[in-house]
């Protein structure tokens, strides 16, 4: 098993968007992740795009674009993918003030997280959450 090296993380989500470009605005804008890196082909669509959020990396990019990744992608639902974040009713409110689709409100579940669920504008499912999964004895 690999663990993180020079303190990148160890896995990436990896999401295709129909308009990768509104993906990337509203994951910053909404969510509150910051732009690492985008890079877009001469067609004007993302090849490839890297979002950060705490320690953690979101990777994404256009779909229909072509590529073996677009390919083994096609057909593919909606991903969900957990954010580990400190202050769940003030992430929760950001999204909402900008227009984000929630599915739960802050909710304090029985293992001990609190957190929420919203929707993407393509149908991925966000939870944001207190919860941090422990990756060492």
């Amino acid at each position: 098993m690999a663990d993180a090296i020079d303190g990148r993380p160890g896995i990436c989500p990896t999401l295709l968007y129909a308009d990768a470009k509104a993906a990337v605005k509203q994951l910053t804008e909404a969510f509150g992740f910051t732009e690492l890196a985008v890079y877009e082909g001469e067609d004007g669509l993302v090849h490839h795009a890297e979002l950060a959020f705490g320690n953690g990396v979101v990777m994404l990019g256009s779909r229909g674009r072509g590529g073996r990744f677009d390919e083994a992608m096609r057909g593919a639902g909606p991903a969900g993918v957990y954010v580990v974040v400190d202050d769940v009713d003030g992430h929760y409110q950001r999204a909402v003030d900008h227009g984000v689709e929630i599915l739960m409100p802050p909710t304090d579940q029985d293992h001990g997280s609190r957190d929420y669920l919203a929707r993407d504008a393509e149908g991925n499912i966000w939870s944001f959450g207190t919860y941090a999964p422990r990756t060492e004895g």
